[in-house]
């Protein structure tokens, strides 16, 4: 997508194939920072401290990390410095399943080839082929879901169409297109009169800091709104639908996203707003089926919720917003049951969110 009218990937290798480079997120939207990772620690680091983040970004980068993991397998001439690499790849986040999927397919990759060599050429075909992935399933979620905003725009005569987004599931946190964002682009593109309501979404600010910066180098009308104002956008017949992403959906159609997206389903589930939710099939957890129960839910660090970071003189500072002494508790994830959900958003078409259409659509994969 776009960055000062020029195209970008949020993560790629450089001409050498031993460094990754990826957008580093905590920067925007004030500042646009590329980083270099060299060895699979540094790159596990930027997946736990947020410098990449979404969930198809998250699984390109623990692609991209098998591929560091096998270089230095070789150089020390031990396949087991590539599995421990490996783990702790895996360990870095929680509750993206598109993490350790990644991880997975390269491992079977690798112990699938023959000497260092040869391993090392799989473990980079692979790294390359889950990023090209990725972003021709975004591509494909944005052919899908254009048909949903072109229905809208039809039935209110060309006026614009309000699309209510969550956190960011632009083409930031993938490797392009965005997952909840790519209808909108193709819509846009179409000419279709829109406009976006981002969530502000704390305490990292994803949709003020992440989705506002995409929409507008992309040059898409949007508002940034607090959290809470969702609702009352609903009840005053302001927003027609609803795109979130996902981090996780089971089986049964549960979907575990940014904390708040249950509200937000709630809230569109009594003003009888359609609610979607978009993702590539990376992103489903077939050996799951109840969400609330099964999918863990990351707990991240309290200061997260206690310091608001922002552009001040130039600079970014930290600034403390509750009491010295409060303790603040900060769930990354909340899980949006399917019955409050719509239609899934996928590669390979739409769905409802139950066992038996998502097995219609992916019948060669789901085992139960």
């Amino acid at each position: 997508m776009k960055v000062f009218n020029e195209h970008y990937r949020t993560i790629w290798l450089d001409d050498s194939k031993e460094q990754v480079m990826a957008i580093d997120q905590r920067h925007l939207p004030h500042k646009f920072v590329v980083n270099g990772y060299r060895t699979v620690d540094c790159l596990v680091t930027a997946i736990k401290d947020m410098h990449v983040r979404g969930a198809g970004l998250i699984g390109a980068a623990a692609g991209y990390g098998a591929y560091l993991a096998m270089l230095d397998a070789k150089r020390k001439g031990r396949i087991s410095v590539f599995r421990e690499h490996c783990k702790n790849l895996i360990s870095a986040r929680p509750t993206a399943v598109n993490l350790a999927w990644a991880v997975n397919r390269q491992v079977q990759a690798v112990t699938a080839a023959g000497t260092l060599e040869e391993k090392v050429a799989a473990a980079l075909k692979t790294a390359e082929g889950i990023a090209d992935e990725d972003a021709e399933y975004c591509r494909m979620i944005g052919l899908h879901g254009v048909k949903i905003i072109e229905g809208l725009a039809s039935r209110k005569h060309g006026d614009t169409v309000n699309v209510l987004t969550h956190c960011n599931a632009g083409w930031l946190a993938f490797v392009d297109y965005g997952s909840a964002t790519s209808p909108v682009y193709a819509a846009f593109e179409k000419g279709i009169k829109l406009h976006v309501w981002v969530d502000e979404t704390r305490p990292r600010n994803q949709g003020a800091g992440l989705t506002a910066w995409e929409l507008g180098q992309h040059g898409v009308p949007h508002t940034v709104i607090v959290d809470n104002a969702g609702g009352h956008l609903m009840q005053h017949g302001l927003v027609d639908m609803v795109i979130t992403g996902a981090d996780r959906v089971t089986s049964d159609g549960d979907v575990a996203n940014k904390i708040g997206t249950y509200l937000k389903a709630l809230a569109a589930k009594d003003n009888n707003v359609p609610f979607y939710v978009a993702f590539p099939s990376s992103t489903f957890d077939w050996n799951m089926k109840d969400g609330v129960k099964e999918i863990p839910i990351e707990e991240r660090n309290q200061d997260e919720v206690k310091y608001v970071n922002g552009l001040c003189d130039d600079s970014m500072k930290s600034v403390l917003v509750t009491p010295k002494g409060s303790k603040a508790a900060n769930y990354g994830f909340d899980v949006t049951p399917a019955r409050l959900i719509t239609g899934l958003i996928t590669e390979r078409g739409i769905c409802k969110a139950d066992y038996k259409s998502i097995k219609r659509l992916f019948k060669w994969e789901i085992k139960k």
